[in-house]
């Protein structure tokens, strides 16, 4: 299966959520992973109506090898290791603490750019869609479910357009439900499975987010 954009996926993406458009016994909000998982649940905000935040989340890099994830961090300090991994490569913790706090900062910075002044929509409670262009490993997304958590949502359902079955089947223990559109065996890599796959920009992720309310606007309604 091969995806013509980020756009287009999120709207194949919205057609299996339509479920949750309209509700009256939740509220549902979309959240996105930046920065192409913002442009895919932009898709997904617009047509379900919901409101649209970031939600962030950074692989931990290897010593020498930042390409090579150790584990993943999410903005609040929610941290999962591999721990083979760094049994293997025998990192010490103290490296692994650097590399944590030096992400969070990074992290901080950009939330504060992309959200430009507007508070972080609340989690609390609601039905929470949380959105990626496509996993691979699944470290960060897991740290983003495992982050999630602590913010007490009714429900949160990991929404991605692809991703190897393995992956998938680790992130549905983590979360109530997933959405992917395809499973492809061998994987490789996301981009793979786009026909167009360029880098998403702050400034791309940010005029998304401005386009989408603070709160939410499908507010319970007592049923008629």
């Amino acid at each position: 299966m091969y995806f013509k954009d980020r756009r287009e996926a999120g709207r194949l993406l919205a057609m299996r959520l339509l479920d949750w458009a309209d509700r009256r016994d939740v509220e549902v909000i979309v959240l996105g992973i930046p920065r192409g998982g913002v442009i895919v649940a932009a898709e997904i905000a617009a047509r379900l109506d919901a409101p649209l935040d970031v939600f962030l989340t950074h692989k931990l890099g290897a010593p020498g090898n930042p390409e090579l994830a150790i584990g993943a961090v999410a903005s609040d300090g929610t941290m999962l290791l591999d721990e083979h991994l760094v049994r293997e490569l025998a990192i010490p913790r103290q490296y692994i603490e650097r590399e944590r706090d030096a992400r969070l900062r990074d992290m901080q910075a950009r939330a504060e750019r992309y959200r430009q002044g507007r508070p972080p929509v609340d989690a609390q409670g609601r039905c929470v869609i949380l959105c990626d262009d496509g996993i691979a490993t699944g470290a960060t997304a897991l740290a983003a479910l495992e982050s999630l958590r602590k913010r007490q949502p009714a429900r949160v359902i990991l929404a991605a357009p692809i991703g190897p079955t393995q992956s998938m089947d680790t992130l549905a223990r983590a979360c109530d439900e997933v959405v992917v559109l395809a499973t492809p065996e061998p994987f490789y890599a996301v981009g793979r499975f786009y026909l167009s796959f360029e880098q998403v920009t702050d400034d791309q992720v940010i005029a998304a987010l401005k386009n989408q309310p603070a709160e939410p606007l499908n507010s319970p309604r007592p049923d008629v």
